[in-house]
């Protein structure tokens, strides 16, 4: 397929239409000749120069990230760290495309999705207006289990997370909120008045401690990458199964 193609399809798929208040940029930021076959795709979480330079060795054709390197009025210089990281692109032919609130928000490919799938939340609806949309979900959980339970496994086994619990919350949780990335500290309120139990998000920061320990909601922090990386892996996992495309993955974790 034709690089413009596959950019065509992630369009339609995502809705990027429906994300016009998104100051991300999303869709094709970066590309040479939309008709030149794509032979490769490249999947990251961030459009970094560690990316762009390991998708580069790999011969990718296009690099399909979360964070891409264009945001709401776009580069204004094109040196510096910002140079460097295009002029990879530049160099090596490497086309790329950035979703972010939309892969968020998608019900079945996005990253708040995937970590509901993880914790097998059920009876789900979308909640948090950001910019418009609503990109959180929230939902149940069948048979009530304890925060650092749910933490775990939307963590994925044996890797790291934040829990700070509520004083005002000491049964077991059964309604949950997720909101990947960094959205949990806007979110949090929302969560507190849709009823949820606990938020699981990405980052936990100072502003949201006292509205933990003033409502009765724990809050569960997976770090800023891996609650993101979801999204971008089943966006692989599709090409690889609808279009037989080969791609590789880029894990490039940040610790945050």
């Amino acid at each position: 397929m034709q690089i413009g193609e596959i950019c065509s399809f992630f369009d339609q798929l995502l809705e990027l239409e429906k994300f016009a208040a998104d100051p991300s940029n999303n869709g094709l930021q970066l590309c040479f000749d939309s008709t030149a076959e794509c032979g490769k795709i490249a999947f990251a979480v961030d459009a970094a120069l560690a990316t762009a330079e390991r998708a580069a060795a790999e011969n990718a054709d296009l690099l399909v990230v979360h964070h891409g390197l264009s945001w709401g009025g776009g580069l204004r210089r094109w040196n510096g760290m910002a140079g460097k990281r295009l002029g990879t692109m530049f160099k090596n032919d490497l086309s790329l495309y950035a979703v972010h609130l939309p892969l968020d928000a998608h019900s079945k490919y996005g990253n708040n999705a995937v970590l509901a799938n993880m914790i097998n939340l059920e009876d789900r609806e979308m909640f948090f207006a950001y910019h418009n949309m609503d990109i959180g979900i929230i939902g149940n959980i069948a048979d009530a289990l304890e925060p650092e339970v749910l933490a775990q496994a939307a963590a994925g086994s044996g890797k790291d997370f934040v829990l700070c619990k509520s004083p005002l919350k000491d049964s077991p949780v059964r309604r949950v909120a997720v909101i990947s990335g960094g959205g949990g500290a806007d979110g949090l309120e929302s969560a507190v008045a849709a009823g949820a139990d606990m938020l699981i998000t990405g980052e936990f920061d100072h502003t949201m401690y006292h509205t933990v320990q003033e409502c009765p909601i724990h809050v569960a922090a997976l770090g800023h990458y891996n609650s993101e990386v979801h999204g971008v892996q089943s966006l692989q996992k599709l090409v690889q199964e609808k279009f037989g495309t080969d791609t590789v993955f880029i894990d490039v974790p940040t610790g945050f």
